[in-house]
């Protein structure tokens, strides 16, 4: 057998190697993708293991797109209940996320809250080769071995970052569509493509009624680099966002969560600039100095800056994309509510595609103007920080035995419930309940009763929402006097069930002209930096 000349000319070979370039690419961007998909979900699996994730807020959400699944509105029986919203309110009148529509398909496959974990770590990790795109542009001018471990870098870092595992261990939230469609949004607007970029800052304001805030806000960006630009389609998508998006939450926010139920100004947390939106406003024109005075009101608000900045080495702030996360981060700074300031919350995860796109933008300038030592410096010493503090906030944990244990008073939790036949109504402990939302009728065990079947709760310690350290005992103690048999006493866990004809005293279920209320954070419950 002979072998074609042709296949030995320096265009084929140029051509072959190519190729292998683009499959060593591709399986490199598999890999880094099935990395961070299986780190997210081994965090949300073993919080799950150990009972850790509450029905607030995955059994909220699991009811809710299971609403879907069924062709129906995200009705969630924990949260309105609890809540003393209207009977059938709807999810949308609490967060705008018609967005979560689309997980529904998951429970078609199985009906289970643990698809939800599965659901949020695959789109953490569907931004693994958005980032890697977003790097290669920036480093266009690199040589190929430079550009390789940048990709490979910024692709690791951001799906290994502290923010998407810590909100993997917080369960569910609509951050996890938040994250992969900021990076959509940059990546398409980079490659010029704004057809697809504003599909994707569509989708944002459909994911989170404030969103729209940061969509305006990259709006600014483009048309600041779009200045004096001759590409009129590029202004114009610019500006489309830039009042676009602003308008979008004004409207979702002011007639779609009301029209939906939701309570206006239910979600209010700066009364320390004015009872509302419009007295904050003239507050703040006639004296600018309550923005700073805010700001400030809690040593931990400017920690959290600082611990954003170090953990990034401020190189996300040489960048005009870090813009973004203005909104983001003063509706944060400026909150009453301690959780806001914590990053052991999930809210730092709306930020993280923001952060890593502006340090690889950074990081590409500063190539590009020929300071590769500072560059390499710089991005080297913000991924050491950054994955360091990956590794104590999330990483660790899943090297621990007993974390994938739950302790005894959950563990005793799981057993009760089993108990508990299915399609009966169930007054649940917060711990317990996404163990019960798919196969029985959920609310939350909170103090007042609800008239239900069966009450499953810890008793010898607090647990959300309940206030002080004696109230769950007392509640068991009513409920045993008014109709209630113990069938479960073991590690301070009690399963009691209604045995008794005659309404338990107090007995309330929200009607239709109940009035919301907001939670309360007990004074003596700690809020510091890294436990919330």
């Amino acid at each position: 057998m002979t072998t074609s000349p042709a296949l030995h000319t320096p265009v084929a070979r140029a051509t072959d190697r190519a190729s292998g370039v683009r499959l060593t690419r591709r399986r490199r961007t598999a890999l880094l993708t099935l990395l961070s998909f299986a780190a997210c979900l081994a965090l949300g699996l073993q919080q799950w293991t150990s009972l850790q994730l509450g029905g607030f807020d995955l059994g909220i959400f699991d009811q809710g797109v299971r609403g879907y699944a069924h062709f129906g509105l995200p009705v969630s029986t924990l949260k309105s209940v609890h809540h003393e919203f209207p009977p059938g309110f709807s999810l949308l009148g609490d967060h705008f996320s018609p967005v979560l529509a689309l997980l529904a398909p998951l429970y078609w496959v199985w009906d289970d809250p643990r698809m939800l974990l599965v659901g949020q770590a695959a789109l953490f990790a569907a931004g693994v080769p958005l980032v890697r795109r977003i790097a290669s542009r920036a480093f266009a001018g690199a040589d190929a071995r430079v550009r390789r471990r940048v990709l490979d870098v910024a692709a690791l870092v951001y799906g290994l970052g502290w923010p998407l595992l810590i909100s993997s261990r917080g369960g569910f939230h609509e951050v996890g569509f938040a994250v992969p469609l900021f990076l959509l949004l940059f990546e398409r607007a980079g490659a010029r493509r704004w057809g697809t970029a504003a599909l994707a800052a569509l989708l944002l304001c459909a994911t989170k009624e404030d969103l729209g805030l940061a969509v305006g806000a990259f709006g600014a960006v483009v048309l600041w680099r779009e200045r004096g630009g001759p590409d009129r389609r590029a202004k114009a998508f610019g500006w489309a966002l830039l009042v676009g998006g602003p308008l979008a939450s004004a409207v979702e926010i002011g007639y779609l969560i009301p029209a939906m139920g939701g309570v206006p100004g239910y979600y209010w947390n700066y009364t320390q600039l004015g009872a509302d939106g419009g007295e904050a406003l003239r507050h703040v024109l006639a004296d600018p100095w309550l923005l700073v005075e805010s700001a400030f009101s809690s040593p931990l608000k400017p920690i959290l800056l600082g611990w954003l900045v170090l953990t990034t080495a401020a190189l996300p702030f040489r960048s005009a994309t870090s813009l973004v996360a203005l909104p983001l981060l003063a509706e944060r700074i400026l909150s009453d509510n301690p959780n806001h300031w914590s990053i052991a919350r999930h809210y730092d995860a709306f930020l993280w595609p923001i952060l890593v796109t502006a340090a690889i933008e950074a990081l590409g300038v500063l190539w590009s103007r020929g300071r590769l030592r500072r560059a390499r410096r710089l991005g080297a010493t913000a991924a050491v920080l950054s994955l360091a503090a990956s590794a104590a906030l999330g990483l660790y944990h899943l090297v621990l035995p007993y974390e994938w244990q739950p302790k005894a008073p959950t563990a005793a939790l799981a057993r009760a419930a089993k108990l508990i036949p299915d399609g009966a109504t169930v007054e649940a402990d917060n711990q317990v309940a996404p163990r019960l939302t798919n196969r029985t009728h959920v609310v939350l065990a909170d103090g007042t009763p609800r008239g239900q079947e069966y009450v499953i709760l810890r008793y010898t310690q607090r647990a959300f929402p309940f206030q002080r350290d004696p109230d769950q005992a007392a509640y068991r103690a009513f409920l045993l006097a008014h109709g209630y048999r113990e069938l479960f006493d073991q590690d301070g866990v009690t399963l009691l069930r209604r045995t008794g004809t005659e309404p338990v005293p107090g007995t309330h279920l929200p009607g239709p002209g109940s009035t919301p209320y907001q939670e309360k954070i007990p004074p003596d419950v700690g809020h510091n930096f890294f436990l919330g």
